[in-house]
């Protein structure tokens, strides 16, 4: 699994400083030798590290990144990519980043990259990174239903334009993230200084290995039962805004049985995947000496991984949930007949 290419995923909503973080990035040495596929690289600030034109939609970058504009299927580029990466024909780049639009949904690409069938075997998800305005981050949550799936699916949250906005009014913001994605760590843009190992995490979506940051994102939601995401104004009474998004976890203090407990995930998912954002957790499976990681989004579930050992001397089982237009309890009934039934 380690010698996939790991594929970073940038995504944010309209405005949000996605292309000017994408800009940094490419400077700094923790993204040399990358690909990276973008709307338009016209809009990427490159032309002093412009090497070479290898044809019309890709350029040589002098850090050895590769960057290309998304034509058409984004499978089809990404495969391209690759077979001239093993042809010869580019560097033989060692991180793929894609930047989608500010209203794209991210689960697609996370799609593509995780099922294709040609795809999977080269390359693995890394992380999905999402960069909210701080000047209209609160006001783009409470309208814009694609901000909230952008903020809820990422592992990492990067405050933009903080030395433009109020700063009294950023823990409200900060807030409001947490009860979107309690997980991912919100990280606020330097102006000056880029940490982008901190950006970029460690691969989260590879949790075989990330056992602290595992136990991060579950110990962020320890002391609550669920949030629900405050209600904005609405502008001209939209009915489909989706202001419905809840975050809880679903504790399981005995061990499981795996079988019964992913077939229970599979039902649920099959049900509702739509309305499942998110779900990972941390699984005490019976005969399992160390703990079981599971991570979904939507009907999206990756293959589950085992760490090394247990994070905290506490070994009872925690599923996190970000949901929309399912009510807690009604996961917890399912989860606790279903155990019932067939253990």
């Amino acid at each position: 699994m380690n010698e996939r290419i790991p594929v970073n995923v940038l995504t944010g909503f309209l405005g949000s400083g996605k292309t000017s973080l994408l800009n940094r990035l490419l400077r700094d040495p923790l993204f040399h030798n990358c690909a990276v596929l973008i709307n338009e690289f016209g809009d990427i600030g490159i032309d002093h590290h412009l090497v070479d034109r290898i044809d019309g939609d890709m350029v040589l970058l002098q850090s050895g990144c590769i960057c290309c504009t998304i034509r058409g299927d984004l499978a089809t580029a990404i495969r391209d990519f690759y077979e001239r990466r093993e042809r010869g024909e580019i560097p033989a780049f060692v991180r793929l980043v894609i930047e989608t639009t500010g209203l794209a949904d991210p689960v697609p690409v996370l799609s593509t990259v995780m099922y294709d069938r040609v795809l999977q075997h080269h390359f693995r998800v890394g992380n999905v990174v999402t960069t909210v305005d701080a000047v209209n981050g609160a006001t783009n949550l409470g309208q814009y239903p694609e901000c909230q799936k952008q903020v809820a699916v990422a592992d990492r949250l990067v405050l933009t334009k903080l030395d433009i906005s109020d700063a009294a009014l950023l823990p409200d913001l900060q807030a409001q993230l947490a009860q979107v994605n309690p997980s991912a760590p919100c990280l606020s843009l330097d102006p000056v200084r880029l940490d982008a190992r901190a950006i970029l995490g460690a691969d989260v979506f590879d949790v075989a290995s990330k056992t602290e940051e595992v136990a991060q994102w579950l110990q962020s939601t320890r002391e609550r039962n669920y949030l629900a995401l405050p209600t904005a104004p609405r502008s001209g009474g939209d009915a489909n805004l989706h202001r419905d998004i809840l975050s809880f976890a679903l504790d399981m203090p005995e061990a499981l049985d795996w079988t019964v407990f992913s077939l229970w995930l599979s039902l649920l998912l099959h049900a509702h995947g739509e309305k499942i954002l998110r779900v990972k957790g941390l699984l005490n499976v019976e005969g399992a000496q160390a703990p079981v990681v599971v991570h979904g989004v939507q009907q999206l579930v990756h293959p589950p991984s085992h760490l090394d050992h247990w994070p905290t001397e506490d070994h009872s089982a925690r599923l996190v949930f970000i949901v929309r237009g399912l009510e807690p309890q009604h996961i917890q009934a399912s989860f606790s007949r279903f155990i019932h039934d067939y253990s």
